[in-house]
């Protein structure tokens, strides 16, 4: 052999992806490895290695049997006052204004309070009652929620180890407080696909004037792209820049996206690189949204009783003196962001993140609570019984969460007086969820008497994730992805699943 064939040869060896020389390698172990590798990512269907196989999102089978096909995760970014809205406490309201001892303040970091100065806050401005046969004690922020207080499960003992928000926000939503994760919605992408074929399998929403982690709430990460979370918006072009431009056809913008398809399946048939087979199904899908997106914002086709039990066309409240979670008419995005999550499940898509901010009452507490809560409760508690109504409930998990709770003690700050707010607060704050398998009714674990604390059940966000997973038929110990050499996972190296909360 020639000195330069030879060299050319090897050149064009050392081009080769590993997974084409793995394609091409003796006695076809290779081909064998390669096929069974991309079939286990969702990237070829079992009986073909053609790029027309390949669909990221396309359905597959859960590790086991699911109970939850759809989760709609409402994120009350900032961090809402677990003491003011989900657990009463009484002995708190005999405390008010006193210290709390030295020994349980040290060690404790917070973001802005004073500890040496600090007193305790009790709600003196809510009154909690009992709803339900459950008899589910709720704040007098939430009477709505309180109408279906029989169909959640309220965990008052949820802790984390992240006291600010960016941090605690991406542990929530990825399962760790580091950049460059999937998210929860992501995950369930990649392990379930999605039912639907003009929609992306994980749409974004958001209300209120944005949340501390921004996009990093809803990025693929490592994962192949396809899995990112598409953000929506409620009302005029519902995806920025997925019209045509002006003058450009249907009909030429297909013959564009075919030459698109061609160039990037010989590629792909070269490379056998997941990100190709993700920007062909993305240009595909963008195509299909092109008419179905529209469809899914043009709200003409629901009841006008439907409309009114959301509150779509509620006026804001006026003279609230809030302003941390305001937005552009925030009353009427978050009742239309409700609404449309429940069309979204109705169209096959696996998950929704509601996402508002902020939560964050470091002061004005009562007015900015009262705000806020008046937002949420009306739409959230037509949404469970809309999906209940429409025999959806069973098979659609409903998520309300933030990233952390609020201090017992009123916050202080140097040279400012009469700030009436509250702390970040890691070590103990509440959540609920209904419907998808969780077994409603019951108020799950519990803290100390001052709600400082966590004394029967923690449950970190791990063990959430991990519970979660499991009512969509996927075991959080398998659900993996290999990135930088090792196998990385939602739970990462914890999480337990939580049988109780099971129906």
């Amino acid at each position: 052999m020639r000195s330069e064939n030879f060299r050319e040869l090897a050149f064009q060896q050392a081009a080769r992806s590993r997974r084409e020389f793995l394609l091409s390698s003796a006695s076809g172990l290779g081909a064998v490895g390669l096929g069974s590798m991309l079939t286990n990512e969702g990237l070829l269907a079992n009986d073909s290695t053609s790029l027309d196989a390949v669909n990221p999102l396309a359905p597959k089978q859960p590790h086991f049997d699911a109970k939850a096909k759809a989760c709609i995760f409402i994120f009350m970014a900032g961090a809402p006052s677990h003491l003011d809205l989900f657990d009463p406490k009484p002995e708190l309201m005999k405390l008010h204004g006193q210290s709390m001892p030295e020994s349980m303040l040290k060690g404790v970091r917070f973001a802005f309070l004073k500890p040496e100065t600090a007193t305790l806050m009790a709600p003196t401005s809510r009154t909690f009652q009992k709803h339900g046969e459950c008899g589910m004690e709720l704040s007098d922020l939430l009477p709505h929620i309180g109408t279906v207080a029989d169909d959640i499960l309220l965990v008052r003992s949820m802790h984390t180890d992240q006291f600010n928000h960016h941090p605690g926000q991406l542990l929530m939503q990825c399962g760790r407080a580091s950049f460059g994760l999937p998210t929860m919605g992501s995950w369930m992408t990649y392990g379930l696909g999605s039912e639907s074929q003009n929609l992306p399998g994980y749409v974004v929403l958001t209300a209120g004037r944005g949340s501390s982690g921004g996009a990093t709430l809803w990025q693929s990460g490592f994962l192949p792209s396809v899995h990112a979370g598409v953000l929506f918006r409620n009302q005029g072009e519902p995806v920025l820049n997925l019209e045509n431009p002006a003058g450009l056809p249907s009909e030429l913008q297909r013959k564009g996206l075919d030459v698109l398809r061609e160039v990037n399946s010989e590629r792909f048939a070269t490379m056998h690189d997941p990100e190709i087979a993700s920007r062909i199904s993305s240009y595909e899908l963008a195509f299909r949204m092109q008419t179905a997106s529209p469809e899914l914002i043009d709200l003409s086709s629901e009841t006008q009783d439907t409309l009114d039990k959301y509150g779509v066309n509620r006026e804001e409240p006026k003279n609230h003196n809030a302003s941390r979670g305001v937005g552009p008419g925030s009353y009427g995005s978050f009742a239309r962001n409700c609404l449309l999550a429940r069309r979204l499940v109705e169209r096959g898509v696996r998950f929704i993140n509601i996402i508002h901010a902020s939560w964050d009452h470091h002061s004005n507490l009562d007015n900015e609570l009262a705000y806020n809560a008046g937002m949420a409760d009306q739409p959230i508690a037509a949404l469970i019984n809309d999906l209940k109504q429409r025999g959806l409930l069973d098979s659609t998990m409903v998520v309300w969460g933030g990233e952390f709770g609020r201090t017992p003690l009123g916050e202080n700050r140097d040279k400012r007086e009469g700030v009436t707010g509250r702390d970040h607060h890691p070590y103990a704050f509440s959540g609920f969820f209904a419907g998808g398998g969780i077994k409603g009714g019951q108020v799950y674990g519990e803290t100390d008497e001052i709600g400082w604390g966590v004394v029967k059940d923690p449950v970190h966000p791990n063990d959430m994730h991990a519970t979660l997973l499991k009512l969509f038929g996927l075991d959080h110990l398998k659900l993996t992805h290999r990135f930088q050499g090792r196998d990385f996972r939602l739970t990462d190296v914890a999480g337990n699943v939580i049988d109780d909360w099971i129906a």
